[in-house]
């Protein structure tokens, strides 16, 4: 590798790749000695121990050699053992790896050998994005507690692309950003660290992650692309947020959150707010799963689904406070709960709302307009027992041509029965 100008190999720095030295210093002459003119440095398949911080400095791509999601049952490759900062739960402490201006982490995977699924502790993030132009793609987190941190520095134009595995606190974390943001074709998930091999267990980190994980957070990123993403088991799948910068624009699209209490909640936003395309949002997990939760925090920010589908275990698809404006038009709306409650799919509490088109796949009531709200639209829309409203707006809602209520409820036997695997587990899901 040396004889290939702009490739530095870790190995001729000193890296043992045994899994067992600590590679940090090692791993670091050779960024540092590819940061004078810019360039690769490459890690060989093998197992390295980092115990410190990384800084990935200007020009700089780290790359090991596996493209693709590393398999559920082993490690292979590029390995890198995290080992410090265990117990360390300070949202800015050193990442694993610090990203500066036009450098890039990939084709590697990231496992913390110390971490107990008994007895889950925090660690810094994983990768930490600031300044501008930098990219993690094509990694695989094995049981990362926090992955990835952009900003809070000012920053622009991060790409995240091709990040699987298994995250426990947070997964991708923005705020900050000036221009155009990127996450693209990520799928976190329990598969990961579902393993005994790695100290692993599927239904223990299904439950932890239900209980803690908030997967994807914006706070303030200017025009953020977000893009066929994916997140199974999680306390909430995408979540936007206010800090001191300010909040998020962006879209969403081809998006799912599967096994949530919250697929997405909106704390705040920017007025332009969210366009939400081809999204799948499933809530099942928790005491009151709901698919979309819209805060009383939330600002006169536009939050608009367009061709989503909306299914689960849900008490409600949508609770719907604050003073934003609320539009679902060409959805799929239905509830694989057994027998009929008085919960709406959908309750608007304040703000404005705008539902049209959709469809109401359930024998649960549908919509519940209420006192509070400053005006709604539901027009155009049909059900399998027609489209029941509860209308409480006292005069400020437009309501026609909905399909009327069946005179007889048609209970639907919903409810998709998952087979499992030999052996009596469900990690195939």
């Amino acid at each position: 590798m040396n004889n290939l100008e702009g490739f530095f190999s870790v190995k001729d720095y000193g890296a043992a790749a045994d899994g067992k030295t600590d590679d940090s210093a090692a791993i670091q002459r050779a960024i540092d000695a590819a940061a004078a003119k810019g360039g690769n440095v490459y890690l060989p398949p093998g197992e390295y121990c980092v115990a410190g911080s990384l800084e990935v400095k200007r020009g700089v791509t780290v790359t090991g050699v596996h493209e693709a999601p590393v398999g559920f049952t082993g490690l292979s490759a590029t390995i890198i053992r995290a080992t410090g900062g265990k117990g360390n739960d300070d949202f800015e402490a050193p990442a694993l790896f610090e990203l500066r201006d036009s450098s890039a982490v990939r084709y590697m995977t990231v496992y913390y050998p110390e971490q107990d699924v008994d007895d889950i502790q925090p660690y810094p993030f994983t990768f930490h994005m600031y300044e501008s132009d930098n990219t993690v793609e094509c990694v695989t987190l094995i049981n990362s507690h926090k992955g990835i941190r952009v900003g809070p520095e000012h920053n622009c134009r991060h790409r995240i692309r091709s990040v699987h595995g298994c995250v426990l606190r947070y997964g991708i974390w923005v705020d900050n950003t000036w221009e155009i943001g990127r996450v693209e074709n990520c799928q976190l998930h329990p598969h990961w660290w579902a393993s005994p091999k790695l100290g692993g267990d599927w239904r223990k980190v299904t439950k932890y992650m239900a209980e803690n994980l908030e997967t994807f957070v914006f706070a303030r990123t200017d025009w953020e692309y977000v893009t066929n993403n994916f997140i199974f088991s999680a306390k909430i799948g995408y979540r936007f947020i206010h800090t001191k910068h300010g909040e998020c624009n962006g879209h969403l699209t081809a998006c799912g959150a599967d096994g949530t209490q919250t697929a997405l909640q909106v704390d705040r936003i920017q007025r332009m707010g969210l366009l939400i395309t081809g999204g799948e949002f499933v809530s099942l997990a928790g005491d009151d799963p709901c698919q979309i939760r819209v805060m009383e925090s939330s600002d006169q920010g536009s939050i608009r689904f367009v061709n989503c589908a909306f299914w689960g275990m849900e008490n409600r698809v949508a609770l719907l406070r604050g003073a934003s404006y609320v539009s679902f038009n060409d959805c799929y709306f239905t509830n694989w709960k057994k027998g009929v409650d008085e919960n709406h799919l959908i309750v608007a509490e304040t703000g404005r709302l705008q539902l049209n088109n959709c469809t109401f796949d359930t024998h649960h009531p549908a919509v519940m307009l209420g006192q509070g709200l400053a005006h709604a639209v539901v027009q155009g829309n049909n059900g399998v027992n027609g489209v029941t409203i509860a209308d409480n707006t006292g005069g400020k809602a437009y309501i026609a041509g909905n399909e009327p209520p069946a005179a007889e409820a048609n209970v639907i036997p919903f409810g998709i029965t998952r087979r499992p695997r030999e052996g009596g587990t469900d990690e195939g899901y």
